[in-house]
């Protein structure tokens, strides 16, 4: 498709927005939900022991935390409207399905989170020091749930259950209370939910532990007595504090990512066959490190080239097994349509199943899969290294370190959104991918299925989308530089004397913002 015809294509144009939209909230998601807890067990720490850092870190990345929850809202907003404008069509299909969830976030986990918040903002000095710290253990809470109950919706639209297919409306129905517990117990959910979790500390653990490193090492080199006395007493108990997180939740998400991608071999084959170079069924089949082009569909067509093999390994991941047996993407694109076309109710709608390629876009799938696992691992390195340079009551002044947090910063947030681009790129050309289980064993779940295509607004032209795509691409490119400016502004100012800390929890009980 040229690109001309790309911008006037609705379907394109509306998943690009799609897209584009998502990334840019969902890469302020993890921070908001890691660092909400950080920041709480932070005044914790302060709360039990009394220790001025801890206080001063409290404050000090609670600003952060501020201006990261306010962006994540302002561009999550828009999500929200999506559905019903430009996927009206889907949201007919799924309605009532996706909307319990959404629902739920916004009626219980949306307001926890930001009602505490106010609380926590503007309680210092107002609050019991028991009361307010409950309040930010409140938000991170909220945070948890919020992220809860998005990722059931997704999850769902992962893997199908807890539903049926209504013939007689065309819609996905909840098959009552039995099916919504379904939709929160099933194991592609409860993964998807660890996975997204220890992420977001990840993510949080090396924002900490980036800015705490690169203050340690800068006041260490600055040679005052004063700035010695702070990168000692101060920076460097917070940069271990988050490098112990970043192996923590490192170790965690290394784990749950394990389980998870077992669970999409089960329920989506063809994206694990893709996203490990799996061309053919393959008994002990190895990891391919780099892969340049794609799977056939048949033994004659072009071989990709592939580069770097582990023998074994994508079989161990998929099945725990070093000789297992891995599904290839010609068998699971065939297995697919064979299941597709038993089902009448599919063939129905969109006729013969063997005529469409079922096969996600695998470069962007291969490669977003392992970023998202290289660019996490190098925060691995940052711990070692800053834990090691920081034993035994150490400073640093090592230069190299302090850039390699900052370096080090933006790239667990690549990740993350490498790993969700990987989930949504690697279900398509599903926006409702069909439950390969419930198609084998022929019940109404298995016509739960959507495809692309079928999900965009039918009344909505392809200019609209296009107009609204790029106002909204400049609207978060404005709201990406603000972001920017006020998190770089508040981090290079630092921690400063915590007497005016102890005058704002002193202050009279007038309302008033508490930073």
């Amino acid at each position: 498709m040229t690109l001309a015809h790309a911008a006037l294509d609705a379907v394109t144009v509306g998943r690009w927005q799609f897209g584009i939209t998502t990334v840019y909230h969902f890469i302020l998601v993890p921070l908001t939900i890691g660092l909400s807890l950080l920041v709480a067990i932070m005044q914790t720490a302060w709360h039990r022991t009394g220790k001025e850092h801890w206080l001063q870190a409290t404050r000090f990345f609670g600003k952060l935390l501020l201006i990261n929850f306010a962006l994540g809202v302002a561009t999550g907003i828009v999500q929200e409207f999506q559905f019903g404008m430009n996927w009206s069509e889907y949201s007919r299909f799924v309605g009532d399905i996706f909307g319990a969830p959404l629902a739920v976030e916004a009626l219980l986990a949306f307001f926890l989170e930001s009602t505490f918040l106010g609380l926590w903002i503007f309680g210092w000095g107002r609050l019991s020091k028991g009361m307010h710290l409950a309040t930010i253990w409140c938000v991170a809470i909220g945070t948890m749930l919020s992220a809860a109950w998005i990722l059931a919706a997704n999850a769902w639209m992962q893997h199908p259950v807890g539903a049926r297919f209504n013939p007689t409306t065309g819609r996905a129905e909840l098959d009552g209370m039995s099916g919504f517990l379904k939709l929160i117990t099933s194991g592609v959910y409860l993964s998807e939910y660890a996975h997204v979790i220890t992420s977001a500390w990840l993510v949080a653990g090396s924002f900490v532990a980036g800015i705490a490193l690169w203050w340690m090492v800068r006041t260490s080199r600055e040679g005052s007595e004063e700035a010695a006395a702070q990168s000692r007493s101060v920076w460097r108990p917070i940069a271990r504090f988050g490098l112990v997180v970043v192996l923590i939740s490192g170790l965690g998400t290394v784990v749950t990512g394990h389980f998870q991608g077992q669970e999409v071999v089960k329920a989506q084959p063809l994206k694990m066959a893709v996203a490990e170079g799996v061309c053919v069924d393959t008994d002990g089949a190895a990891f391919t490190v780099a892969q340049f082009g794609s799977c056939p569909l048949g033994d004659d067509g072009a071989q990709p080239t592939q580069y770097l093999k582990v023998p074994g390994l994508a079989s161990f991941l998929a099945h725990n097994s070093f000789t297992a047996r891995s599904e290839g993407v010609a068998n699971a694109q065939t297995r697919m349509a064979d299941l597709l076309n038993a089902d009448p109710n599919f063939t129905a709608k969109y006729g013969d199943a063997s005529r469409y390629d079922f096969r996600p876009p695998q470069m962007v799938t291969f490669w977003s899969f392992r970023l998202m696992i290289g660019l996490g691992m190098v925060a691995f390195l940052l711990a070692a290294w800053g834990l090691w340079a920081t034993r035994a009551g150490r400073t640093s002044t090592n230069k190299w370190l302090g850039v390699a947090a900052l370096v080090n910063l933006p790239l667990p947030f690549v990740a993350a959104s490498f790993g969700w681009i990987f989930t949504e790129i690697g279900r398509q050309p599903w926006v409702v991918a069909p439950n390969l289980d419930a198609l084998s064993m022929s019940t109404d779940l298995g016509s739960v299925a959507m495809m692309t295509d079928a999900g965009i607004s039918p009344n909505v032209p392809a200019w609209q989308i296009l107009a609204t795509l790029i106002l909204f691409t400049l609207l978060y490119g404005v709201f990406g530089i603000m972001w920017y400016v006020l998190m770089k502004r508040y981090a290079v100012e630092g921690i400063h004397s915590s007497k005016t800390d102890r005058a704002v929890d002193e202050a009279p009980a007038e309302l008033s913002f508490g930073y």
